[in-house]
């Protein structure tokens, strides 16, 4: 989770980069400029289970995006979330399954997983 965090913070930093601009030379050109992207990845790692994706599309002031992930207890979050100027970050969390906790002294990694 501390990666996918840190991959959309250093996007997000590279977006805001377009849109305030480097060259201080021609500040006043950047304060009309329209940031868009488009990204997206997804782990799917059969060895540790980390199952994960991610993509996210942003048109000026719009952004609209998903993500998903295995939680440890055996469900399944899915995270739709949209964002603009005049309704803010507006995010709907999904869980789907069953979660499956472990019994008193059994670690989570002995759990069988359901994918």
């Amino acid at each position: 989770m501390l990666k996918t965090i840190a991959l959309v913070a250093c996007l997000a930093v590279i977006a805001s980069a377009q849109y305030y601009g480097g060259d201080y030379g021609h500040h006043e050109d950047h304060h009309h400029s329209h940031p868009k992207y488009k990204f997206e990845y997804g782990v799917k790692d059969g060895h540790t289970h980390d199952h994960k994706s991610a993509w996210e599309h942003r048109d000026g002031d719009h952004v609209k995006g998903q993500y998903t992930l295995d939680e440890a207890d055996g469900t399944h979050r899915i995270v739709d979330y949209s964002s603009d100027h005049k309704g803010g970050f507006q995010p709907h969390v999904l869980r789907k399954g069953h979660a499956h906790h472990p019994h008193h002294g059994e670690s989570y990694a002995n759990i069988e997983q359901h994918y």
